[in-house]
This record gives structure tokens, C-alpha cells and sequence, in this order.
């Protein structure tokens, strides 16, 4: 095999089905058909997608077709992977407004010049009932419940959806509609891809080998990257919130944000660890990872703004130039309501968290009590955590 087969093989790879099988289609002259896909549960991609995006950068790197795969229908549903209830199903508006950014956003990784853009609605939209008979024929009820959650669930007494079970045969059928060799995908996306390989087969075609890329842990390192979790680093969110988010992660996820997250070379990740690992304060090493997060998705330049702004703003302790100024007309209020009004919080339960974990302050003074009542000022700052600051304007005499 090639050296850059090779290197595809042993990076950020979790497992593959089947190896000699994959390994046999890269090193023939065949141009071969991958996809990643993505259902719009959320607006927001982040360096937990990125993971399996790059792979298939790797793929487009290698002369093959890349798909990305949208799934503005499989979306209503909503993968029940992992989910201990059924979720609710989403709108069509809903889909729409999370997905509108999606390839903007997907293009810091692939190369859109050359990527196959498919949402899965081309073909279920019309999908006949007698087609759908087909596709529910090729799996049994008993196979889907040794599935751990499924199987979970239904010893507890908790429901199962019959649309649940259905998502794992859509995700199925859009690897025959797509015609595709391989699929890239998390661990926990392992059962969903299985099953694709059986609809494969079940419909005459070749089953398609499966690769699955490493979950990456968010910010609080124990629960997996996500924004409903509020624990994410967005791929394309500001720098300096990159910065910030990056240098708060625990310091044991250091070396693992590297492997997964960045495109350093694995020279240079073994280095990072024997710096660690011989005393090097973790906090250089994470200024490392946050430039280089950073000029992935921005630039260097951007990355060493950043940089410099952390400095001001956490080791010397002042209050950053550019924060958000809020207009407030009114003398008094309550801190949750000031702190929802001036967009630091998303919502009242939110500010009251905030609150609770002492991490408020008004003019750096903290606020621990979630009744206090503020007498508004001109300039006053109003911060939460580390890194949101506004500044508050009262226009009134």
C-alpha cells in the first residue's frame, strides 16, 4: 500500500469492517464512493464532527468521491443512538433553519469544489408504502432489540417507537440509494452501519465497508461533544471563544484533543507528550492546541489575536476592549432579569445556574444571592464565567 493509504489506516481510526476488504479497494484503481452523514439536530458543527469530516477529507485527499450526506428527513426523526426516551420529532422548519449553514461551515474541512452534496428527503419524500414494506422485510424486531439501548429500554418498561426502529433502516437505504463502498461514522453509530451493510446486501449490492472514528469528549470530559450539552468548541466560532474553550478543557484530554482534533502531524503530538509528561506546565501545551485549533478554521493571525487577548483578559486579569454593550433604560432590576436581558444567559434557569455556581459578577464584585435587586448605572460591567463580559448603557438621568 501506498504511504498515504497507509497513513489514512492508522489515524484517528477506531475500527474498520471489514480491513482487508477496505484495504483491497484502496490500493485498486477503482474511484470509490464514502460518505459522512449528518442529520440537523442542531445549527452548530463542531470538532466532534470534525473528526469523521476529516476522514473524509482524507477520502477527497486520496482521488475518491466524498459525500456529504444531509439528513433533512432521517433529522425528523432524530437518531435514538444512546437516548434513554424517545425524542421528539422535529419540523420541517426546524430542520431548515439548523441546516442552513451547514455546508459554509463543512467547507473549513472538505473541499466543496468536489464534494457530492445529497439530502436524504430526494428520495423519501416520494418513497411509495410498498417500497417502505421492502426496506422493514430485510431486519426483524429480535435483531434490532440486542441493540444495548433498545434492549435497555425495553427491560425497563420504557417505550420504543416504532419510528426508532425505523431510523436504522433509513440510514440503511440511503447507503443503497447512494451506492456507496464506504461509511465513516462514530463508534456509537456502529449498529446504524451495520445495518447498512445488510440493506446493502439485501438489495443486490455490495456491502459497503464501515469505518468508525473515536467520540470525542467535550469540554467537561466525560460526556460526548455536543451543544445541547452546552460542551463544544464550534468550528466556527469566534477565536478568542475557541481560545477560552480550548484552555478550559481538562488537562488528561490534552494530547487526545491533538490526536482527534487537530491536523499536527504525529511527530509533533509525541512531542507535545513528552513535554507533558516531562513537567511542562499543561496550560503551554493548551495555548498550543488553541492556535492551532484556531489557524485550522481562521488563521494564524486570528490565532495569535487570540492569543494575545487571552493574555489580557485571564493572565493579567483586565476586561477585554471589544465586549458588547448593552442599552438599558430602566434604574433597578433583578440580576436574572438583567442577566437574560443583556444576553449573557439563555434563559432565567440558565442565569440562576450561573448564579449557583458563583460564577456572576457586576463590576467584578460577585453576585451570589439570585434575588439581588441591581440599581443600574452608566458603564457598569456585568460578566459571567470567564469569558462573557457586557457593558452596561443607561441612558437616563
Amino acid at each position: 500500500m501506498s504511504a498515504s493509504i497507509t497513513k489514512f489506516l492508522s489515524r484517528g481510526i477506531d475500527t474498520v469492517i471489514s480491513k482487508q476488504s477496505l484495504e483491497k479497494k484502496l490500493a485498486s484503481e477503482k474511484k470509490l464512493r464514502a460518505y459522512f452523514g449528518i442529520d440537523p439536530s442542531g445549527s452548530d458543527l463542531h470538532l466532534g464532527h470534525a473528526v469523521p469530516l476529516k476522514k473524509l477529507r482524507e477520502i477527497q485527499d486520496l482521488g475518491h468521491t466524498a459525500i456529504l450526506l444531509i439528513g433533512d428527513y432521517t433529522g425528523k426523526i432524530g437518531d435514538p443512538t444512546g437516548k434513554s426516551h424517545t425524542r421528539n420529532m422535529l419540523t420541517t422548519e426546524q430542520i431548515e433553519e439548523n441546516m442552513k449553514n451547514y455546508l459554509q461551515q463543512a467547507g473549513k474541512i472538505l473541499d466543496i469544489s468536489t464534494l457530492e452534496i445529497r439530502y436524504n428527503s430526494e428520495w423519501y419524500k416520494d418513497l411509495s408504502f410498498d417500497e417502505i414494506l421492502k426496506i422493514t422485510s430485510a431486519k426483524t424486531v429480535a435483531q434490532f432489540l440486542q441493540r444495548e439501548d433498545f434492549k435497555n429500554r425495553f427491560k425497563e418498561g420504557r417505550d420504543i417507537s416504532l419510528v426508532e426502529f425505523l431510523y436504522p433502516l433509513m440510514q440503511g437505504y440511503d447507503s443503497v440509494v447512494l451506492k456507496v463502498d464506504i461509511q465513516i461514522g462514530g463508534t456509537d453509530q456502529l449498529f446504524n452501519m451495520l445495518v447498512g451493510r445488510d440493506i446493502q446486501e439485501f438489495y443486490g449490492q455490495p456491502p459497503l465497508d464501515v469505518i468508525t472514528v473515536p467520540i470525542l469528549e467535550g469540554l467537561d470530559g466525560k460526556e460526548k461533544m455536543s451543544k445541547s450539552l452546552n460542551n463544544y468548541i464550534g468550528i466556527t466560532e469566534e477565536p478568542k471563544e475557541v481560545f477560552g474553550k480550548t484552555m478550559s478543557i481538562p488537562d488528561e484530554l490534552i494530547i487526545r484533543y491533538f490526536e482527534l482534533a487537530s491536523t499536527i502531524s504525529t511527530e509533533e503530538i509525541e512531542q507535545h507528550k513528552q513535554n507533558l509528561n516531562n513537567g511542562t506546565n499543561p496550560r503551554d501545551i493548551k495555548i498550543a492546541l488553541a492556535k492551532q485549533l484556531i489557524q485550522q478554521y481562521h488563521s494564524q493571525e486570528a490565532a495569535e489575536q487570540a492569543h494575545q487577548a487571552f493574555i489580557q483578559q485571564f493572565q493579567k486579569n483586565e476586561i477585554p476592549d471589544d465586549i458588547p454593550e448593552i442599552v438599558i433604560n430602566h434604574t433597578t432590576t433583578d440580576i436574572i432579569t438583567l442577566l437574560v436581558e443583556c444576553q449573557l444567559c439563555s434563559s432565567r434557569s440558565d442565569a440562576r445556574r450561573m448564579i449557583d455556581q458563583k460564577a456572576v459578577s457586576l463590576n467584578k464584585e460577585k453576585i451570589v444571592d439570585e434575588n439581588h435587586q441591581v440599581i443600574i448605572e452608566h458603564n457598569q460591567i456585568l460578566q459571567v464565567g470567564k469569558r462573557k463580559f457586557c457593558r452596561i448603557i443607561n441612558t437616563r438621568k
